[in-house]
């Protein structure tokens, strides 16, 4: 027993960066806060959490290394956050309306998308969601986008790449998709509205994580039926990889008044990782898998849905999810630089100026390197990345 009382503040998703950031400032608050998107941006104001996450993988094993590569600084040596979980990006669509236009098991592939929701835009009325706003599920979906025609915002020795040819190729993809399948309300979408859309049936195909799914089966089971699952589009490169949907991460601020309590209670959580997947209804995943076996052998959850999936095994796409779920920042880690640009939603701006005609592909890439090199260059002056390799 630590011998201290919890107590859990819940805040808005979108409220999280600004409240943290209050408090920092202040010296004061909360001894814990989780982000979910690794905030590697506060590496100065937190503490380094080396110690709990080398005790837990001496306690539970192995962990998926996407959730090492979200809280560790490879600059400095240290971890600034500690994962217990984290959440699969996989692609939701209807099952029906890309069956009526040729796709059964819905798109494998951009051009797939392009060619399929086209048609059902055209034939049915029905747009795609893939957001292009300040909000964390556009962040993550244009970054598969980029991903996949082969761009990056940075390398892996941590130099920015941004502004290349599959940069603008894959701008170019999502201006012809946004003219022939989406709407401006793509522009200003919250993080729920992708999830609203695809339950209403006014959107085909979105990027998200399982909870659209999992709402739809308490409104109607046959809307949740109509909702299909794949792994992440292939680009003309062959490239299919997505981040995570959201990951947990927490911080341990400098003020904390009790840390070594908040570093129990971390560990804690993560021995209840079962519970935790569980209860989650298979939304979260596990940072170490051995923990929870049930998720993954052969007749558990994944296979057999135990919250009444149509077929049982309809997540069954999510066994392989750590194998095309990256690091925001891919293929370098997610250091303080790509924190910032995360948070300052440079990528979804970037996407958007094209969407709306308001810049060339060439422009927006340009622009964007140009408001990525002073991030790049402070955080590298201050020692906490790398670069320049």
């Amino acid at each position: 027993m630590v011998g201290v009382n919890v107590s859990v503040d819940h805040v808005n998703l979108a409220d999280i960066p600004g409240s943290a950031a209050a408090e920092i400032a202040a010296g004061e608050g909360h001894d814990l806060i989780e982000y979910l998107s690794p905030p590697s941006h506060l590496a100065p104001a937190v503490m380094d959490l080396t110690d709990v996450n080398e005790e837990a993988d001496r306690r539970f094993g192995t962990r998926v290394e996407l959730t090492r590569r979200s809280t560790y600084n490879p600059t400095t040596n240290k971890y600034f956050g500690y994962c217990h979980s984290w959440v699969p990006d996989p692609a939701n669509y209807r099952r029906s309306m890309w069956a009526s236009v040729g796709y059964e098991n819905g798109p494998a592939t951009w051009a797939d998308l392009l060619e399929g929701g086209t048609r059902i835009r055209n034939e049915q009325g029905i747009q795609m969601g893939l957001g292009m706003s300040n909000e964390l599920d556009s962040n993550l979906a244009v970054r598969a986008v980029l991903w996949a025609f082969g761009g990056t915002e940075q390398d892996e020795n941590e130099n920015i790449t941004i502004n290349s040819p599959e940069t603008i190729a894959a701008l170019e993809y999502m201006k012809n998709l946004y003219d022939s399948c989406m709407t401006p309300e793509v522009f200003s979408w919250t993080a729920a509205s992708n999830n609203q859309l695809l339950v209403a049936g006014q959107a085909s195909y979105i990027l998200n994580s399982i909870s659209a799914y999992r709402t739809a089966a308490e409104i109607d089971y046959n809307i949740a039926d109509d909702i299909g699952f794949g792994s992440p589009l292939l680009g003309p490169t062959g490239i299919g990889v997505v981040s995570e949907h959201v990951i947990p991460i927490y911080i341990i601020p400098n003020h904390a008044r009790n840390p070594d309590a908040a570093k129990e209670f971390l560990l804690h959580l993560t021995a209840n990782s079962d519970s935790l997947v569980f209860n989650s209804k298979l939304y979260n995943f596990p940072t170490y898998f051995d923990l929870v076996p049930e998720l993954t052998r052969d007749g558990g959850w994944l296979d057999l849905d135990p919250f009444g999936g149509r077929p049982v095994d309809k997540l069954a796409v999510l066994r392989n999810a750590p194998e095309w779920s990256t690091v925001i920042g891919h293929p370098g880690p997610a250091n303080p630089a790509i924190g910032e640009v995360f948070n300052t939603f440079i990528l979804p701006q970037m996407f958007a100026a094209v969407a709306r005609g308001e810049m060339t592909p060439d422009q927006a890439a340009a622009d964007a390197e140009a408001k990525m090199i002073p991030i790049f260059e402070r955080w590298k002056a201050e020692g906490l990345m790398g670069g320049g390799a």
